[in-house]
């Protein structure tokens, strides 16, 4: 049996997360937001750092937090849910009836399996939208954030990156839209979004630790979000300098910056642009002032990565480690005052 559904707009994105939910949004209740704004909606900001056993370098470092997708749906009012299934046959069963019923579906999976990707390292976090498949030719079609086009996948090549033999995993993650309507207004989900965000970079909220441990799958080690995380990659960073490895620590840094789909910046930049979108939306919480401190967040992390690129080519250059220290502490206090600013006015509004 062969399925492909032809009628989904799919647009490149920034971000897999926010892209693949910008183009289900449209497919699905005709919303057509940038995808910063899709990015800021879902309270998708985040500061993430986890030390992790079993891989190389041991640390991870994300810019953006593990349930935009689910927050983003909430925040508009939109009913989407996601499930995970460890049983891989039942999981696939799941979407494939989803498609065959006409409808696009979100997957979550290991990029570094997907054989039309050519990744080289492990992110099992990836997102991406299932299409078709046809089973005589064991094959998948798949939209993606780097090609408008479709991409066509081998079932195995799914089948491990949807829940691998060994290390991470999202267990067959799968989510889906069960109607099109969008309840609540753009000011209203606007002002939703930015308390989640504040409260969550100011670790009032740390419900997204738990989704992280369960990533991490053990107990051991350090684990921190929001401005705390930031902080504590700010003490973990003069450390690696006398490591052997200490150049892999850099190049990893460097990625989370730019290259693992971040949309630049560390997301600082899909978050300036949902800050502008919101001074539209809500002045009344978002001042210019805001605004431009979301903008040299963005710029601060941006310069942040030439930095680490030249660690990774001198990694025993003691005088480029001490200004990357710098740095990250300088992105800690322009960070620190935006959400201070934002919380006078979000959490003072009720």
């Amino acid at each position: 049996m062969r399925v492909l559904l032809e009628n989904y707009r799919n647009r490149t994105a920034g971000h897999c997360g926010s892209g693949a939910m910008h183009n289900l949004l449209y497919h699905y209740c005709d919303l057509d937001l940038p995808e910063a704004v899709v990015f800021g909606l879902g309270a998708g900001l985040d500061s993430v750092f986890f030390t992790i056993e079993g891989v190389k370098p041991p640390f991870m470092l994300f810019g953006r937090g593990a349930t935009m997708e689910i927050d983003l749906a909430e925040t508009l009012g939109v009913d989407y849910r996601e499930t995970i299934e460890a049983d891989n046959e039942v999981a696939w069963q799941a979407v494939r009836h989803e498609v065959c019923e006409g409808r696009p579906t979100m997957l979550s999976g290991d990029i570094y399996y997907l054989d039309y990707r050519n990744f080289k390292v492990h992110f099992p976090g990836h997102r991406f939208v299932l299409l078709g498949f046809d089973e005589e030719r064991e094959e998948v079609y798949i939209a993606d954030r780097t090609d408008e086009e479709t991409q066509t996948c081998s079932m195995q090549a799914l089948r491990l990156s949807r829940n691998p033999p060994g290390g991470l995993s999202t267990y067959n993650a799968w989510g889906k839209f069960d109607s099109s309507h969008v309840r609540h207004s753009m000011p209203d989900a606007c002002g939703i979004a930015l308390r989640k965000t504040v409260e969550r970079m100011l670790g009032f909220d740390t419900s997204q630790q738990a989704p992280m441990a369960a990533i991490r799958a053990s107990e051991e080690g350090l684990l921190a979000t929001g401005l705390k995380g930031l902080h504590t990659f700010s003490e973990q960073l003069p450390q690696w300098e006398k490591l052997d490895d200490a150049a892999d620590h850099a190049a990893y840094v460097d990625n989370a910056i730019i290259k693992f789909g971040t949309g630049g910046g560390f997301f600082r930049d899909h978050f300036a642009g949902f800050m502008h979108w919101a001074q539209q939306q809500r002045p009344d919480l978002v001042k210019s002032s805001t605004v431009d401190l979301a903008v040299l967040a963005a710029k601060s992390w941006n310069e942040l990565s030439p930095t680490m690129q030249g660690l990774v080519s001198d990694p025993g250059d003691h005088a480029l480690w001490e200004r990357a220290r710098e740095q990250v502490l300088d992105i800690y206090e322009t960070e620190y005052s935006l959400f201070g600013h934002l919380a006078d006015t979000v959490l003072r509004a009720g």
